[in-house]
């Protein structure tokens, strides 16, 4: 059904309690890591090298390769070491 400004008024709000709903549900999921986070380091983990590693995990092996390539390179233009020459 159509009002006169041609949107469909009952689409409309369909779309927008769907996602209304679906922004619930991602706070609610949100929330849920924040407890893991927080439990993760109640038990001594490092939470922010903790999210840098599931950063990592989401990304190719490749992807992370040429990541650490440019931060080496860009650390050796600042005349700082790069992660390869820690060892």
């Amino acid at each position: 059904m159509s009002d006169p400004g041609g949107v469909a008024g009952d689409q409309l709000r369909a779309f927008v309690e769907r996602i209304e709903r679906l922004e619930e549900e991602k706070k609610v999921i949100s929330d849920d890591i924040k407890d893991v986070y927080a439990e993760a380091k109640g038990t001594g983990f490092d939470v922010k090298i903790l999210r840098k590693v599931i950063s990592l995990r989401k990304k190719q092996p490749h992807e992370r390769e040429e990541e650490d390539a440019i931060l080496d390179l860009y650390m050796h233009a600042l005349g700082m070491n790069g992660p390869a020459n820690d060892a």
